[in-house]
């Protein structure tokens, strides 16, 4: 991490126009592999001069033009120019050239065009679903987060060669297939946004609960999330499930304070101080899934999420919770998106509607699902519900097992803890 004044600032102005500047690029060389390089080389420029010159006013704007003068240097280089009059609709004869000022004011066109438009088609391009889920990941936080191999390789415990790896072969492989810059047409829409919407999940779910490691949750990743979520409504504002997602992790991110205890130890739903649930947050969140009621009459599988949270995040206490209405919402989601850990969480909410033998009833019927062989929070939901119903052995058991399964540190900690003290049943399950 740089230290100076400059450095500083130059990481956070890379961290708010990294994005924008490489969707602006992309658009005009048509490769998002090239515009990050790019983008990289006028980072790099900036990193030479600012500490000598200062910040600039509009920081912004100077590594648009630096980024202009790069791609100046590239069509140049590569001799495209021909290609790219043909691109942009220009008809030139083969002779004809463009003096550097005369294709600065071309590039200059080019790039002043909507910004919005160009980050809608780098979310759509970063989460094409012909890469892999993780390489999906890897690069939307890569190009939309501005963060570099090693941050994403600390957010999600994977080795940095391997990071460096999914990004290389995923705007390779963008590449080859000749993937469009562009925003899908209405038929193909709905298919892609759930691509992109999946991803700004996944990643807010990883910080939210990470899987493996020493920390309980890595905030950075949630509001990361959170932030593209919010530039995705604003650039999809008529779309209902986009405003569902946002309801969910503004809801969600509200809670963050109260999940971590003094010495980073879990703080589950049921335990935590509710004061320190943020307000600003969760109004943010109930008007953003009020946009999505209003934009659809049914409810998607994000904003169907964020009704569940919005139960919680209304209740002043967990005795408060309506939660014969969680479990009619799990009932809905569950049509929609039927999964195993869809029933898992049908049960918790069944349980504290209806007691903990209405809940222990469908988990066992998810007990031989290949799917939830090695998913530690079966056993731990489990033992909640035997705890509760006096099987304290058998409980006792399912949090051994839990504590096994899970790759998270502090997780581990508290299942034993839970395991240990199965002499005395707790009144309510603990819940994340």
């Amino acid at each position: 991490m740089h230290s100076s004044p400059a450095h500083r600032a130059i990481d956070a102005v890379w961290r708010i126009e990294s994005a924008k500047l490489i969707a602006a690029l992309a658009r005009l060389v048509r490769d998002v592999g090239v515009a990050e390089e790019l983008a990289q080389d006028a980072l790099l420029a900036a990193l030479e001069q600012w500490p000598q010159s200062g910040v600039p006013d509009n920081p912004g704007a100077w590594l648009m033009t630096a980024a202009k003068h790069r791609a100046i240097d590239y069509f140049r280089r590569d001799k495209m120019l021909e290609r790219k009059h043909q691109e942009l609709g220009y008809e030139l004869e083969l002779q004809q050239d463009l003096s550097d000022a005369e294709l600065a004011a071309r590039i200059d066109d080019e790039l002043d065009d909507d910004i919005g438009d160009d980050l809608l088609r780098l979310v759509f391009t970063a989460c094409h679903p012909v890469l892999s889920t993780e390489a999906r990941v890897a690069l939307t936080l890569r190009l939309l987060g501005g963060l570099s191999t090693d941050e994403i390789s600390r957010a999600f415990l994977v080795p940095e060669p391997t990071v460096a790896q999914r990004i290389v072969r995923a705007k390779r492989t963008l590449a080859e297939v000749r993937v469009p810059f562009e925003v899908p047409r209405a038929a193909e829409l709905a298919a892609r946004l759930s691509s992109v919407l999946e991803v700004i999940y996944l990643i807010f779910n990883e910080g939210y609960s990470a899987t493996a490691g020493d920390d309980w949750m890595r905030p950075a990743l949630c509001e990361e999330a959170l932030r593209q979520a919010r530039i995705l409504a604003g650039l999809a504002p008529q779309e209902p499930e986009v405003h569902g997602l946002v309801a969910l992790l503004e809801i969600q991110s509200s809670r963050t304070a109260a999940r971590i205890g003094p010495a980073g130890e879990p703080v589950l739903l049921f335990e935590q101080d509710r004061a320190q649930w943020d307000q600003l947050l969760i109004r943010r969140g109930l008007a953003a899934l009020q946009r999505a009621e209003e934009l659809s009459g049914t409810l998607g599988p994000f904003a169907l999420q964020a009704a569940i949270a919005a139960c919680h995040a209304r209740a002043r206490t967990p005795q408060d919770t309506d939660w014969k209405r969680i479990v009619a919402l799990y009932d809905a989601l569950s049509q929609l998106m039927p999964s195993p850990v869809v029933e898992l969480n049908r049960a918790v909410a069944l349980s504290m509607a209806f007691g903990p033998a209405a809940g222990l009833e469908l988990v066992d019927t998810l007990l031989n699902e290949p799917a939830m062989a090695s998913y530690h929070l079966l056993p731990s939901v489990r033992g909640d519900f035997l705890l509760k119903l006096g099987r304290h052995e058998e409980a006792r058991t399912e949090f051994e097992r839990a504590a096994a399964l899970t790759r998270n540190t502090r997780e581990r900690t508290l299942l034993l803890e839970r395991a240990a003290g199965c002499g005395n049943a707790p009144t309510l399950p603990r819940m994340h």
